[in-house]
């Protein structure tokens, strides 16, 4: 009787110090395991095409549609006018409207005699003055929205990225393409077309600390191109000499946005509503894939950048 009062307690003893003893752990929470989203910087890189230039308009309007809005903006040549007066605070419609009633002839000074030692039969200056009204003179570092603007420094080929000083004087360097625009003279060095070291600023927007680069390509397919005049021949120079360059600049942007213009030449500016709704459409097109990509850049770790 004793033995088995004994080896009821012994029982109830193991059993009683089994309960103290390490407990197994709990089924991990995958959702408690995802990171937590974080604020992540948006860049806007738009890219050069002169007339073309008008299908960014559309694009930020898109944008702007779907509560998209960039934290910072660069812009090459034809992007450079409109990353310049986006920076301002105008909105999409604004940009718009103002499109609408621009006149070509407001930014066309011919140079007489006709062409410099540089080359060139527009001087660049009623562009210049042009945006500087426009943005009120306002510097660039002065813009509600960070605000940068590649040029080419035409000693040594390479690129400036403009984050200070004259914002249409800036603009005009950013549009100089040679032999159509005189090259900008600023502190002693002269600058040309940005389109030549970097058509679409993806690398700039990254610089001024992007986390998630929005890439808008507006540079037409060489083959697609009517070439009349001189002037559209310099434009097509200019388009096949940033080929290669604009491929692996694109490459590196998050999301790449194309409004489809494939019969518009760079000086047809009769085309402007034409270019903004294709802007408008390449953004609507492209809103599930920038959305998706959107959330995952959240949710990456900081510092890192998305396999292309």
């Amino acid at each position: 009787m004793q033995r088995r009062h004994f080896l009821g307690a012994s029982a109830a003893a193991l059993l009683s110090a089994c309960s103290f003893g390490p407990r197994p752990a709990a089924p991990a929470n995958p959702v408690a395991m995802q990171p937590a989203p974080r604020p992540i910087k948006i860049g806007l890189a738009l890219g050069g095409g002169a007339a073309r230039g008008f299908a960014h308009i559309g694009v930020i309007k898109a944008l702007e549609a779907q509560g998209i809005h960039p934290d910072l903006v660069t812009g090459t040549s034809a992007g450079a006018v409109v990353a310049a007066l986006y920076a301002t605070g105008m909105s999409g419609f604004e940009l718009n409207k103002l499109a609408l009633t621009m006149d070509e002839a407001a930014i066309a000074d011919w140079a007489l005699p006709f062409g410099s030692r540089f080359g060139g039969w527009l001087k660049g200056e009623a562009l210049q003055n042009y945006v500087n009204r426009l943005v009120s003179n306002r510097p660039i570092e002065a813009m509600k929205l960070p605000l940068g603007i590649v040029a080419t420094d035409l000693k040594t080929g390479e690129r400036i990225l403009f984050r200070r000083g004259n914002t249409g004087q800036a603009v005009r360097a950013s549009s100089s393409v040679p032999g159509v625009f005189q090259p900008v003279s600023i502190q002693g060095r002269d600058y040309v077309d940005g389109g030549l070291v970097e058509p679409v600023p993806v690398d700039s927007a990254r610089s001024m600390g992007a986390d998630f680069v929005i890439a808008v390509n507006i540079s037409a397919d060489p083959s697609s191109q009517k070439n009349g005049g001189q002037s559209g021949v310099l434009l097509q120079t200019t388009t096949i000499m940033g080929q290669s360059i604009n491929k692996m600049a694109l490459a590196r942007a998050d999301v790449v946005i194309r409004p489809e213009l494939p019969d518009m030449g760079g000086s047809d500016f009769n085309a402007r509503n034409r270019a903004v709704l294709a802007g408008e459409q390449a953004t609507a097109a492209m809103m599930a894939t920038l959305r998706q990509r959107l959330e995952q850049a959240r949710l990456r770790p900081a510092g890192t950048v998305a396999a292309q």
